[in-house]
C-alpha cells in the first residue's frame, strides 16, 4: 500500500471510529503487574466487562499466588461476562506464573525505571503475553505511544483493507502511531478497540459491518456473510465426519496397541511355558555328565592309590633285596675270619704228640 494511500485510510478509520463510538473510563492509577493482569482479560472484550472479570477473582482469591495455582477451568467459570473466558484464564494463568518465574514475586514496578524498548521486550518474553498486552501495558503503565491491538481489531482492519496478512500476523499498524497524536492516543485506542471487541463478539453484526466499509468501501465483498440453515447443516455433518474419521483412526491405532500387546503376552507365556521342558530335557544330559563326572574321578582316584600303593610295593622290595645282598657279604666275613683264627692258632699253638 502507498504511504499516501495508507495515510487517507488511516485518515477514514480514526474518523469512522470516532463517530461510531465513544472514549470508555479507564483507571489509570493501577500498579504494573495490575495493569497487565486488566490487559489480558480485556482483550477481545469491552471495558466494563473487563473491570467485572477482573473484580469477581480478586473478590474470590486471597492473593495473586493463589490464582497462579487455580486451575484454567476454574477461572473460566468466574468470568462467564467475558467472550472467551477460556483464553482470558489461560493469558492470565500463563503470566501469573512467567512472572512469578521471573521475578519471584508478583511486583513489575522496577520496569517504569527501563527506557521503552528494554520494558517491551522483558515483557514480550513473559508467557502469556500477546500484542495487545504488552502495548497496553506500555501505554497505560509505563506512559509510551502505542496502540495496543486485540485480535478481534486486527481482524478487523484486515477486512477494511488497512492492513496485510503479515502485517496481521506481526500485530502491527504501520504509520498508526504518527496518524494519532501521543495526547489523543489513549482516547483512540479505547475506540478502536470498542469495534474490535465488537467483531469478536459478532462479525456478522450490521453496525461492524457499516463502520468497516465507511473505512474502505471496496470491502463489501471481503466482510463475512452469516451462513444459512443448509450451509451451517453441512458444515455440522462435515465436522461430524471429521471427528468420526479421526475417533475410528484413534480406536484403530489403539485396537493394533492392544492386538500387539496381546501377541507380545502371548509369546512371553509360550517361552515362559517352554522352559521348564528344556530343563527337565537337558536333565538327563546334566546327570550322564555328572556320573561320567564321578566315574572319571573315581578311577583317577582308583589310579592315584594303586600308583601309590606300587610305589610302596617297589620301595618295600627295594629295601628287603637291599638287606638280602647285604646279608652274603656279612657271611663271606665271617667265614674269611674264621680261616685267619684257624691259621694263626695252626702256626703259633704247639702240636700234640701223636
Amino acid at each position: 500500500m502507498a504511504t499516501t494511500n495508507r495515510a487517507q485510510v488511516l485518515n477514514r478509520l480514526q474518523k469512522a471510529v470516532r463517530k461510531a463510538y465513544k472514549q470508555a473510563p479507564l483507571q489509570t492509577d493501577r500498579p504494573v503487574m495490575e495493569h497487565l493482569l486488566y490487559a489480558c482479560l480485556l482483550e477481545d472484550a469491552h471495558h466494563q466487562a473487563a473491570e467485572d472479570a477482573l473484580a469477581a477473582v480478586t473478590d474470590a482469591f486471597f492473593d495473586w499466588n493463589e490464582v497462579r495455582v487455580t486451575t484454567i477451568g476454574e477461572l473460566a467459570e468466574m468470568m462467564p461476562m467475558l467472550p472467551d473466558p477460556q483464553s482470558a484464564a489461560r493469558r492470565l494463568r500463563e503470566t501469573l506464573q512467567s512472572v512469578f518465574e521471573s521475578v519471584y514475586s508478583f511486583d513489575l514496578e522496577p520496569y517504569r525505571k527501563l527506557n521503552l524498548g528494554h520494558a517491551s521486550k522483558k515483557l514480550e518474553r513473559l508467557k502469556g503475553t500477546t500484542f495487545f498486552t504488552v502495548g497496553y501495558v506500555v501505554q497505560m503503565a509505563l506512559g509510551g505511544h502505542t496502540i495496543p491491538l486485540s485480535r478481534g481489531t486486527l481482524a478487523a482492519l484486515k477486512i477494511a483493507g488497512v492492513i496485510t496478512d503479515k502485517e496481521a500476523e506481526r500485530g502491527v499498524v504501520p504509520g498508526l502511531e504518527r496518524a494519532v497524536p501521543k495526547s489523543k492516543g489513549v482516547e483512540f485506542a479505547t475506540i478502536l478497540h470498542q469495534l474490535g471487541a465488537d467483531f469478536f463478539a459478532n462479525p456478522y453484526d450490521t453496525s461492524v459491518h457499516a463502520v468497516l466499509m465507511e473505512i474502505s468501501p471496496d470491502c463489501k465483498s471481503d466482510l463475512p456473510k452469516k451462513l444459512t440453515k443448509r450451509q451451517k447443516e453441512a458444515i455440522e455433518r462435515k465436522r461430524q465426519k471429521e471427528e468420526e474419521a479421526v475417533a475410528k483412526a484413534a480406536a484403530d491405532k489403539k485396537a493394533a496397541a492392544e492386538k500387539a500387546e496381546a501377541a507380545k503376552k502371548a509369546a512371553t507365556k509360550k517361552a515362559a511355558a517352554k522352559k521348564p521342558v528344556d530343563e527337565k530335557k537337558s536333565s538327563p544330559k546334566s546327570a550322564d555328565k555328572k556320573s561320567a563326572t564321578k566315574k572319571a574321578t573315581k578311577s583317577a582316584a582308583k589310579r592315584s592309590v594303586a600308583a601309590k600303593s606300587s610305589g610302596t610295593k617297589k620301595k618295600t622290595a627295594s629295601k628287603s633285596s637291599s638287606k638280602t645282598t647285604k646279608k652274603p657279604a656279612t657271611s663271606k666275613g665271617k667265614k674269611a675270619t674264621t680261616k685267619k683264627s684257624r691259621r694263626s692258632v695252626a702256626r703259633g699253638a704247639p702240636r700234640k704228640p701223636r
